[in-house]
């Protein structure tokens, strides 16, 4: 089933100091600008959400890898690549043409982010913003004890979850199986399951996706999603039968 990675806070600065959530302070615009930040780590890049009156919200891979960022009303994909350890440039385009240039720079104590904003229709928009809050972890949301919520599921009645951190880079899971695993790509072995090993990758902060293996063979995918507040975690699994016959089954947590 699920097991999600904790970083770390410590590792995660090292990896992006921008990493963490951010209070606007002053902005050198006639834009409206949004005046919270988070930019939250992924395992190959990182989920940025803008708030207030104008709205961003997008998740891009390191490298200079086109993403698709669905739901922004100026662009639809992005660019990402780091200058430095201090510096980041964002390309925002819209059907395959930059329309933004979006560079980063963080302050020497890690406090201060100068955020430029270059584009051909607007005058350079500058945004100065203090750090409000640390290295945000993505597996955080997945952490603590989850029952099944017997009024909305059907199968595996009683079931109950634990997720917990397991030193400063893994997670532990024990349910009707147990393992620990990373958001590395790698496979882990499973105790006391039918499958032999499983493999994670953190689609978005709320979203992982989970492949189970028997031998070479995926066996099973499972996708577990947290609700916004944190309280309702879905599961959506579907495997084959020793019939060979494909089932999906949602099943339904709540938080303890």
């Amino acid at each position: 089933m699920l097991a999600a990675s904790q970083l770390g806070v410590p590792d995660v600065r090292a990896q992006d100091p921008r990493i963490g959530s951010w209070t606007l302070i002053s902005a050198q615009s006639t834009l409206d600008p949004p005046n919270k930040l988070s930019i939250t780590p992924l395992h190959d890049g990182v989920h940025v959400a803008m708030s207030g009156d104008t709205h961003l919200d997008f998740t891009a891979k390191w490298g200079g890898h086109q993403s698709s960022a669905p739901g922004n009303l100026a662009f639809n994909q992005i660019e990402l690549r780091k200058i430095d350890k201090r510096q980041a440039e964002v390309k925002e385009k819209k059907d395959g043409a930059v329309v933004a240039t979006v560079r980063e720079k963080l302050s020497s104590d890690g406090n201060e982010l100068t955020i430029t904003t270059v584009s051909k229709s607007h005058a350079d928009q500058i945004t100065v913003w203090t750090r409000s809050g640390g290295g945000k972890v993505a597996g955080d949301p997945f952490a603590g004890e989850w029952t099944q919520d017997l009024s909305k599921t059907r199968l595996r009645q009683g079931l109950v979850l634990n997720i917990e951190a397991a030193g400063t880079n893994g997670f532990r899971f024990s349910g009707e199986f147990d393992y620990t695993a990373r958001f590395d790509g790698k496979q882990y072995d499973l105790k006391n399951s039918r499958n032999d090993t499983v493999t994670l990758e953190l689609a978005d902060p709320h979203t992982v996706d989970s492949i189970y293996r028997r031998g070479d063979q995926v066996t099973q995918k499972d996708r577990w999603m947290v609700s916004a507040d944190g309280q309702q975690m879905t599961l959506t699994s579907t495997g084959t039968l020793e019939t060979g016959q494909r089932e999906t089954e949602k099943l339904l947590f709540k938080k303890q």
